[in-house]
């Protein structure tokens, strides 16, 4: 017994299997091995269907005999014996024989067999072959349809995945409600923690609002830092400055004075009202005295009186204008007038001199220039002298000078205020 391939389905079973399981067909004693390529078929097939053999016991066509005149010709034919060299006479020339007709080709056609599944029909053996064949490519086919709307999916899902995410991250970078809205009403399948996310910012942005609106409302300027602080990338925010800005020039106009200008210019140096607080500060510079002039008045004069106790010719003359308008009653003095008018209260019995500033200072400032400012001073000194019999003098005098912008002694003259003292 051996296993073979059924020559109708091609499914392995007995060589000794009266049918085939699966197609019906027999098996047992009619079936055959062909002997040249082991191919097994039907008996009654008069050739192997694989290498085209003829079937064991099938007999080939004889070949046609030969035509009657050729074997006449044949016959008449003396044959001379191998051995002789006797010349033979020559005969008359014979009709040359006929060739030989080639054997027909056997007829190969295809074995019918009876089928119980088709009414007595015959079918070749490759028609259940071509089903298989046909099922393999529907099934195929099938395959490829899945993977490809599979890949199509993939790619649609993606592609939403992507937008949902670009809209999310766009939506939470943005500081306007109705983003952030839109967000929430196109992706509502979106993920929760998105969601969430986007609502919690939505919430936040609202208390943004509401805290603005009480900022505004009160007025303060500390309410409206506070709500910068607190929120300093809204969308509020150029308008708090704004209104911080007119709130501090507001407070800087109702001072006017240089230190409030000049605070807000500090605060605001690209404020709205930077020109008008420049200009405002200079009007109220060329109007009022500031701290520092009134200390370089002091100064001027304290070193104009310490020259003079040293007697310091060139200390003095450092103070003063090459050219004064008036110096003790004279017109257009100059420095040389200002060392004789020391040298003259340097008399012969003074032995020592002391003058001393009361710090009385009434300084009058007013605008020669662009910026430039003359300061007229009055103010009261005291005169002590120690004379060379030994009694001391002392006098008091109501200072007039007028300092020039150089910050120096323009103009000088002194009144006697009281009687020396014995």
């Amino acid at each position: 017994m051996a296993i073979i391939k059924c020559p109708e389905c091609g499914r392995q079973i007995s060589d000794k299997a009266p049918t085939c399981p699966s197609c019906g067909v027999e098996i047992a004693g009619k079936i055959t091995k062909c002997p040249h390529c082991g191919e097994v078929y039907f008996s009654s097939q008069e050739m192997c269907p694989n290498c085209h053999e003829i079937a064991v016991g099938v007999t080939r066509p004889l070949e046609a005999p030969a035509s009657p005149v050729s074997s006449a010709a044949s016959a008449a034919t003396p044959q001379a014996p191998a051995a002789t060299a006797t010349p033979v006479a020559p005969t008359t020339p014979s009709a040359p024989p006929t060739p030989p007709v080639p054997p027909v080709p056997p007829v190969r056609r295809p074995v019918v067999t009876a089928s119980g599944n088709d009414g007595g029909e015959g079918n070749t053996p490759q028609e259940p072959q071509k089903k298989k064949n046909t099922r393999s490519i529907f099934i195929i086919s099938f395959i490829f349809a899945v993977l490809a709307c599979g890949i199509m999916y993939y790619f649609y899902d993606s592609a939403n995945r992507n937008k949902e995410m670009e809209a999310y991250e766009y939506a939470m970078q943005s500081s306007d409600p109705m983003v952030l809205q839109s967000y929430l009403d196109t992706y509502k399948d979106a993920d929760e923690a998105h969601r969430d996310s986007i609502m919690a910012h939505l919430d936040q942005l609202k208390q943004n609002d509401q805290d603005w609106t009480n900022a505004v409302v009160s007025g303060s300027k500390e309410a409206l830092e506070d709500y910068l602080q607190k929120y300093p990338n809204s969308l509020h925010k150029q308008e708090a400055l704004l209104k911080i800005d007119s709130l501090d020039w507001n407070v800087a106009k109702a001072a006017d004075t240089a230190d409030a200008y000049q605070a807000y210019l500090n605060a605001h140096t690209d404020g709205a009202h930077i020109e008008e607080a420049e200009n405002a500060l200079k009007k109220v510079k060329s109007r009022d005295l500031q701290p520092e002039e009134k200390q370089m008045v002091s100064g001027l004069f304290r070193q104009f009186f310490q020259s003079i106790n040293s007697r310091n010719a060139d200390g003095l003359t450092a103070t003063c204008e090459d050219i004064l308008s008036s110096l003790l009653g004279k017109n257009s003095a100059t420095k040389a007038d200002v060392v004789t008018f020391m040298d003259k209260l340097y008399k012969d019995n003074v032995a020592n001199m002391n003058w001393h500033i009361n710090n009385d200072y009434q300084i009058k400032k007013r605008e020669v220039g662009d910026e430039e400012y003359e300061y007229q001073v009055q103010f009261s000194a005291r005169q002590d002298v120690d004379l060379t019999d030994g009694t001391k003098k002392e006098q008091l005098f109501k200072i007039s000078a007028v300092v020039s912008p150089d910050g120096k002694v323009s103009a000088f003259n002194m009144n006697k205020v009281s009687e020396p003292q014995q």
